[in-house]
This record gives structure tokens, sequence and C-alpha cells, in this order.
């Protein structure tokens, strides 16, 4: 089969990158809305028999996002495409992957229900919330991580010697996402500690590891508002820490989080262009996107050609 590279509305600048990477030309297609915002999908060019994958994050407005992904999964299947693969740099509704109080959903499972309804043969995400989210798939499923390149990162910022830096998980949730990054650098890790002493009182930060001396360096997955990030700085500040700076996997960055981050005591926010940035972040001189194209182009072809994607983990 052919591979073909399709790209929605969510994200175009990522999938134009992934397309030049790959040196593949991005499929025509016409993503547009009727006057009362109904979703209309049309591809433009013949996929008989191909091996398409589809890029299409499913960032805010994610209801939007997630039907245009569901209508063009649909279009492709009813234009006889060979394999569809849903390429979701960022997975929408990831954070509501159990039940958090009687009678809630669980959202992530009834997406996966619908990628797969819809019509996909197979998924490719990165850095999904939650590992089991995985799982909620019956088709296969690749996940990918971003501690590789955010190791890589780290090491050039401070110049290959990382012996003064902290890796610090913003609460125990993600330990074992910040503890790769610090293993692949060699470093110690540390751990925040979020407590709220009763309902209405304020969040109380511990930290749990020695972080005076050391420049920390804060590992979570999403990024939204950064209210409990610019904390936990404020937190390591107050221990002794003499800089600190977050990596984050999706920079959801919604509401208050520019200026949260714009009066916190962070130096560098640096997330990953899985979501589109908007124009507010751009303008931003502390946040900074590391661009995902090369992982997910890489990942996209061995997936092409049945190769092992594990092996783009090591570290």
């Amino acid at each position: 089969m052919t591979m073909r590279i399709l790209s929605c509305n969510a994200n175009r600048p990522l999938a134009e990158a992934i397309s030049h990477y790959l040196d593949v030309r991005l499929t025509q297609a016409e993503v547009r809305r009727f006057n009362d915002k109904e979703i209309y999908v049309e591809i433009q060019e013949n996929v008989r028999g191909e091996d398409v994958f589809l890029i299409q994050p499913t960032s805010y407005p994610a209801n939007d996002h997630l039907m245009e992904l569901l209508v063009a999964i649909d279009a492709l299947r009813r234009g006889s495409a060979g394999r569809i693969t849903a390429v979701i740099p960022y997975y929408g509704y990831a954070r509501q992957d159990r039940k958090s109080s009687p009678r809630s959903p669980i959202s992530a499972r009834l997406v996966a229900n619908l990628i797969e309804t819809a019509g996909a043969d197979r998924v490719l995400t990165m850095d999904l919330h939650a590992g089991q989210i995985q799982g909620f798939f019956d088709i296969p499923t690749d996940n990918l991580f971003a501690a590789p390149m955010f190791a890589q990162e780290i090491r050039r910022l401070h110049r290959d010697d990382c012996s003064n830096v902290m890796i610090v998980s913003p609460d125990v949730g993600g330990v074992v996402r910040a503890r790769a990054v610090a293993k692949a650098i060699e470093v110690d890790l540390a751990i925040i500690d979020k407590r709220r002493p009763k309902a209405g009182v304020a969040e109380v930060m511990n930290v749990i590891g020695e972080v005076e001396g050391k420049h920390c360096v804060l590992i979570d997955d999403i990024v939204d508002t950064a209210g409990t990030l610019c904390k936990a700085a404020d937190a390591l500040v107050k221990n002794g820490a003499l800089s600190v700076s977050a990596f984050a996997t999706h920079g959801v960055l919604s509401g208050p989080a520019v200026s949260n981050i714009d009066a916190s005591t962070i130096s560098e926010v640096v997330v990953t262009d899985s979501i589109q940035p908007s124009e507010a972040v751009v303008a931003c001189e502390k946040i900074r996107a590391m661009t995902t194209a090369e992982l997910l182009g890489e990942a996209i072809r061995r997936v092409s050609n049945e190769e092992s994607v594990s092996t783009l983990f090591n570290m």
C-alpha cells in the first residue's frame, strides 16, 4: 500500500511538517462547515487501497476537532482506503479516564469507541494522560513518549553537565513520567505532594526530596491553566531551588495560563506542538514549543513499513 498523509483543521502546521519530513505531500481534502456548523469532509483524491495516516489532535475546540476526525475517518472508509491510522498527537477527554464520582462518565473510553466505530484500523498518539487509555481500544494503538526529546533538550540546555539538575514530578501521579527523564540524564528525582487540609482551604505543596541549590525541572504531560505548575515552582524556590523550568508534552494553556506563567517564578515552560499554539502563547517569552514532527513522522514511517516503533524510545 502507498502511504498517504491527510490533515484536518486542528493542527495543519504540524501535519505539513510531518509531510515534509516524510517527503510525502498532503492529500487534498475539503473540511468545511455548513451554515448550521455541521462538519463536512470530502477527500478529493483517490485513496482506494492506500495506507492513510489522518493527523488530527482533538484539542480546543475539542468537540469540533473530534467530530472532524470521526467524519474524516468515515469519508476515508467509504472511499475504500486500505488502512486508516488516526494520528492523534493530543488525545482530548483523556483526563476523564475513570469514574471520579458516582454516575460520572468515562469519556476517554467513549471517545475510543467512537474512533473505532467510525472505522479507524489503528491509532497513533502521544503521552496519554493515563496508560490504561491504550487498553480502551480494541485496535492496535501506539503511544509515543516525549521523554527522550525532553532529556535531550535538558542536556543541551545544561551543556551536557546535569550534575546540578533535579527532575521534579508536580504530583504523585506523574512520577513514572518524571522518573524516565531523570533516569535518562542520570539525576535525582523530587516529588511535589499536594494536599488540601479541608474543602475551601488552599492546597499545601510539600516537596519530597532535597532541592536546595538545584536547577529544578518540572516534568508533566499536560499544562492547562498552569496554576498547579506555578504553585509547585513557588514551593521549590521556597525550598532553596536555584531556578525552576518546566517541560510538558501538551500545552493546552487555557484561560489564565499565559498570565499565570508570566507572573510566576518559572524561568521557562517548554511544550510540544502536539497542540497548535495560540497567538498569546506564541507571544509569551516564557513559553517555547518543540516540534514533534520528526518523532511522529518516524513513527508513521515505521508503522507503514511494519517496523518496530518501541525502539524510538531508547534513551
